[in-house]
């Protein structure tokens, strides 16, 4: 198993305004499993060691209950609580104790669905010698799920693999005929289907925590409308607009992930997100039963 060691740290923390619900508990697997459980199995599969659950104030008693009473007692799992939604950026630092300063780690969303092909990509090359971090990228056309809009960062990648650029663009929906399209009003309109997507799937070297802190500590005007997120502190490392007192850290390499993300962002996802795993199940790409790395 790759990755031996690794830790993930699995961002729980949202307010799901747009779901009206608490999307990590959200009942997608065909034994009525959470997107939270898929996912944490599936990371174990992968080869990550150690999950550390940043959990919010209002769902998150009801996600750690679910948690320690559903899963095995084998699984190495920790919480962390980000009292105020401050952005993506926040949550991560709010795990700052359960990380030791010189570890690598990654982080997820709880609400996507990354598959075991994406997350042993990650743990591979956070166990690895490639001292580079890391973004997991999916192809447009296996991110997006349902006809409702989402946000999709459109990334740039150099010919040696390197991240060069994100592009958040909103109001995301397929056109027809496999096409995509962004009706947020900026140019192009259209989109390639084959475009590397990010979905908040990160590695981040030791470095890279210190820019993080460093971000948000000259945020001082952050608040529950004016989050810090991830894609915008890597986009101003990857322009050379680093926080104050943060040293560049290493590249950003893209993994090319080749299965689908699915996740659910609106209540009609739901449904959506349930037979699409049933279909993975009943093609052999998702295993029937849970925690088989847990035991």
């Amino acid at each position: 198993m790759g990755g031996a060691g690794a830790l993930l740290v699995i961002l729980a923390a949202g307010r799901a305004t747009r779901y009206g619900g608490c999307k990590p508990l959200a009942p997608v697997g065909p034994a009525g499993e959470a997107v939270l459980d898929l996912l944490a199995s599936d990371a174990l599969a992968a080869g990550f060691a150690t999950l550390v659950v940043v959990i919010g104030p209002g769902t998150g008693p009801a996600i750690r209950y679910h948690v320690t009473r559903t899963w095995p007692s084998a699984v190495d799992v920790r919480f962390a609580l980000q009292e105020v939604p401050l952005g993506t950026v926040h949550a991560v630092l709010a795990a700052r104790d359960e990380l030791p300063r010189d570890a690598s780690f990654g982080v997820a969303n709880a609400d996507d669905l990354y598959g075991e092909g994406a997350l042993r990509l990650l743990a591979d090359h956070l166990s690895g010698d490639d001292p580079a971090n890391a973004l997991v990228g999916f192809r447009l056309r296996d991110a997006v799920i349902g006809d409702a809009p989402v946000t999709r960062g459109i990334c740039t990648v150099d010919p040696d693999g390197l991240l060069r650029g994100i592009d958040e663009r909103r109001k995301v929906m397929p056109a027809g005929g496999g096409r995509y399209e962004s009706d947020d009003g900026r140019q192009p309109r259209e989109l390639d289907p084959e475009a590397v997507v990010s979905m908040n799937l990160w590695g981040f070297r030791p470095a890279m925590r210190v820019v993080l802190e460093a971000a948000m500590a000259e945020e001082a005007h952050a608040s529950e409308e004016s989050e810090v997120l991830l894609p915008e502190v890597v986009d101003r490392v990857l322009t050379g607009r680093l926080p104050a007192g943060a040293a560049p850290p290493a590249p950003f390499r893209v993994l090319a992930a080749g299965g689908r993300c699915v996740g659910v962002t609106h209540p009609d996802d739901l449904a959506l997100v349930q037979a699409d795993l049933a279909g993975q199940v009943g093609r052999g790409e998702r295993p029937a039963q849970l925690w088989a790395a847990a035991g």
